[in-house]
């Protein structure tokens, strides 16, 4: 059904497309085989994925005590020793996850990629909460973050009088 569905969307495309197509696959293939060796050198891989983009992407964990960054790279790119999105948060006891910062290019796809697969996290090792908070400097794309945050199933509170706010997660 699904390799159905796939050849009924591209039978409109010429030839010359899907060449290009399957060209720019093979190599991100090549790149991801690449990037895995090396990021596997360092990290512990955890899930490779696609954006919404159909890009795909190498998801990597660096943990130590309460703190950990889950990390994503594009292989679109060659790997050159750093990630193109991360979300770093702590453990606070043992039902919590607190994320403290998410940093990357914007409108990617690679934050829902690394949420979806924090919240899977959480669900296999019986995390109840994922929070955050929204500070000041967040202000100026709050939009944008009340929206990627709905999407994901968190509330998010937010106090406009003194620019700050909330988010949690609770799958239960």
């Amino acid at each position: 059904m699904r390799l159905t569905a796939f050849l009924e969307k591209d039978k409109d495309k010429d030839k010359h497309t899907l060449e290009q197509e399957l060209d720019a696959l093979e190599l991100q293939l090549f790149r991801m085989q690449v990037s895995i060796k090396e990021i596997a050198k360092r990290s512990e891989i955890v899930s490779i994925d696609r954006t919404k983009f159909a890009h795909w992407v190498v998801i990597f964990v660096h943990r130590n005590d309460s703190l950990c960054r889950i990390m994503l790279h594009d292989c679109t790119k060659p790997w050159r020793g750093s990630w193109n999105a991360a979300i770093e948060m702590e453990y606070r006891g043992e039902h919590t996850i607190h994320i403290a910062d998410i940093k990357g290019e914007e409108n990617k796809g690679y934050g829902s990629v690394l949420m979806n697969y924090l919240q899977e996290m959480a669900r296999r090792d019986n995390i109840q909460y994922i929070t955050g908070d929204i500070v000041k400097r967040d202000f100026d794309h709050l939009e944008r973050l009340q929206h990627f945050y709905s999407k994901h199933n968190f509330n998010v509170d937010v106090d406009y009088a003194n620019e700050c706010g909330r988010i949690v997660w609770n799958d239960r």
